[in-house]
């Protein structure tokens, strides 16, 4: 993503930046319902200096894709294994978990009422979405690429988006995964996989977006 400043909000870092919702967690950092607040602001409403806050932001900044292949065959074959597969697995139980934990524990106040449907809008968006990745878009990418790739390119860009509201949908419904005291243990495993799956999500779309979308494109060639 472009530089870190004081008026980008908290929503649209956590939903771009790998790393950066856990940081607001961390920080009691609301970036859902308050997702609309600048970084300046959200960093002063915590008893954060918001010099400090962009600080730590962009060491995650600087990180994010470090780790990734060079060449690009190598790299979009990373994202299948890395991010594709993984996501298709943990989805396969997230959901059937989160609707036990409806189920169950539904008239408890900080019930995740609605996650399974969530979850479910989700897997259907990132089902078509790699699919159309899969067939078309990395393949042509493998060849080397043609100057009509960028369209293409630019509705995978849209759709990432599309799926980002979707994952501030699920914080929404966790009240930012947070635990009840004395979660069961179901509860407590459907929330770490939920948030390792955001964050791997959140570090997907930006190495496609800032990495490997880029080399195709013109204004970054």
């Amino acid at each position: 993503m472009t530089e870190l400043t004081p008026d980008m909000t908290v929503g649209a870092v956590a939903a771009e930046l790998p790393g950066a919702a856990e940081l607001f967690r961390s920080k009691g950092i609301n970036f859902c319902c308050g997702g609309n607040a600048s970084l300046s602001a959200a960093a002063q409403k915590a008893g954060l200096l918001p010099d400090r806050l962009i600080a730590d932001l962009q060491s995650l900044a600087d990180a994010a894709g470090r780790e990734a292949p060079e060449a690009t065959p190598d790299l979009i074959d990373h994202i299948l294994t890395r991010y594709h597969e993984t996501h298709r697995t943990e989805l396969e139980w997230l959901i059937p978990l989160a609707q036990k934990v409806e189920r169950v524990h539904g008239d408890h106040e900080d019930a995740p009422l609605g996650l399974s449907e969530a979850l479910i809008a989700l897997h259907d968006d990132l089902d078509a979405h790699m699919a159309k990745e899969e067939a078309v878009l990395f393949p042509l990418m493998k060849q080397g690429g043609n100057p009509m790739i960028v369209h293409p390119i630019a509705q995978m860009r849209h759709e990432h988006e599309d799926t980002a509201r979707l994952l501030a949908g699920l914080e929404h419904v966790t009240h930012g995964l947070t635990l009840p005291e004395g979660a069961c243990g179901s509860w407590t495993a459907l929330y770490t996989g939920l948030r390792k799956f955001s964050e791997d999500l959140v570090a997907h779309m930006h190495l496609e977006n800032t990495v490997l979308f880029a080399r195709f494109e013109p204004a970054h060639a």
